[in-house]
């Protein structure tokens, strides 16, 4: 038997275990002569980018519904040590995996410096769990004998991410606060300024979103300290807050550190076109571990957007090398961000400058597309349906 490894079931590494799969059948290759199998965490594949979202019901697939059908094993287990020579990964359980080929699709995770308290008292939507764990304390804290603290929430981070927590917040709020006599409080802090990650184009649309939600800003400052109800700011303000979301930095997984080459600034590792480990045989990444030029001038981004293709390119790429065929040369020549303004609707800009499109009830018709159907996989649980969608093409642009 000869052994596919995929690490993850994030976008990019559901898409490439189901990539590898379709390539099987595309090559009739006889069953039981390749064996692919998944390690992650949780049996579950999460649609991680809607966890600012209220309602968290339809962000985790079970990884049975998806890679049953496919004939792919899935294992729920950490990974805790990739030997690159050996060709073997060890996991928390203690079982060991030796592969023939691995796609690292490990992800990324939220950074977490050590200012005094985050640790404590903070909360992030990195993960649905802790997506589940900031819902759950916001219900604790409306449930209880409320105050303008336990009603004050701060958000630290005005990236992406950080403005559609600042932007959902203020309706939740007022819904869990409704009838507490207390006025519902969001502040959005950032030590560089709103909206750095977007186009000139695009801030002045995202401050006008953040003042019509209500929520508050400080820029140029960071947070020095956190309490249970208190958030210290570097220029001395004293933030009554029962509550911190935690948003700002990224960094690709640890796991990378474990293989020996040079990793960017993000800690990805270097692909070729073909998302080959450079200088690394027998190993390919996708998704958030991996720096892949995506044009002439451009590498990817840690976004579901690259993720996706990238993962159906590696699953493809690492049977055809597995079996002797020809690989699939990835390129994405179009980029979009479409950022989720809550109620004053989305903004959706496009190219690498990020110029603005489109603004509110129509961009965000678009972010409501993406998010319930465009990124989920198939829910039929047909095979034919998962392997047709796992193909190496490249989706429009939405």
């Amino acid at each position: 038997m000869t052994a596919v490894v995929v690490i993850g079931s994030g976008f990019a590494g559901l898409w490439a275990a189901l990539g590898a799969a379709r390539r099987l059948d595309e090559l009739a290759v006889a069953p039981g002569t390749v064996d692919i199998t998944v390690l992650a965490a949780r049996p579950f594949h999460d649609i991680r980018v809607r966890n600012y979202e209220a309602d968290l019901s339809a962000c985790r697939i079970p990884l049975a519904d998806l890679l049953d059908p496919a004939g792919v094993a899935h294992v729920a287990t950490e990974v805790t040590a990739i030997d690159t020579a050996a060709r073997t990964v060890a996991t928390s359980g203690g079982a060991t995996y030796g592969y023939d080929r691995l796609v690292l699709a490990a992800g990324s995770r939220l950074v977490t410096p050590a200012v005094p308290g985050l640790r404590e008292f903070g909360f992030d939507v990195d993960t649905y769990d802790g997506a589940l764990a900031l819902r759950d304390h916001l219900r604790r804290l409306a449930d209880g004998s409320p105050t303008p603290a336990a009603a004050t929430v701060v958000v630290v981070g005005a990236g992406l991410t950080g403005i559609e927590v600042a932007c959902e917040l203020p309706d939740r709020l007022r819904r869990l606060f409704a009838g507490a006599g207390v006025v519902p409080r969001v502040v959005l802090v950032d030590r560089n300024r709103i909206g750095s990650d977007m186009g000139a184009s695009a801030v002045p649309v995202i401050e006008a979103a953040l003042a019509g939600n209500g929520v508050e800003t400080r820029v140029g400052v960071h947070v020095a300290a956190i309490s249970a109800d208190n958030v210290s700011l570097s220029s001395g303000e004293q933030l009554a807050a029962g509550t911190v979301v935690w948003c700002a930095g990224m960094r690709a997984s640890p796991l990378t550190e474990q293989v020996p080459v040079p990793r960017d600034g993000l800690g990805r590792l270097p692909v070729d076109d073909f998302l080959r480990v450079i200088g690394v045989p027998a190993m390919f990444a996708a998704g958030d571990v991996a720096a892949a030029r995506m044009d002439a001038g451009h590498m990817s981004v840690m976004s579901c957007q690259h993720g996706r293709p990238m993962g159906r390119y590696a699953g493809y790429n690492v049977i055809s090398e597995l079996l002797g065929e020809p690989l699939l040369a990835l390129r994405i020549p179009w980029y979009v961000t479409v950022l989720d303004l809550g109620p004053a609707g989305a903004v959706y800009t496009e190219g690498w400058d990020r110029v603005v499109v489109s603004t509110g009830a129509a961009a965000k018709d678009t972010k409501r597309t993406i998010n319930t159907r465009r990124i989920y996989p198939p829910l039929t649980g047909d095979r034919a349906d998962l392997l047709a969608a796992a193909a190496p093409r490249l989706q429009s642009r939405p």
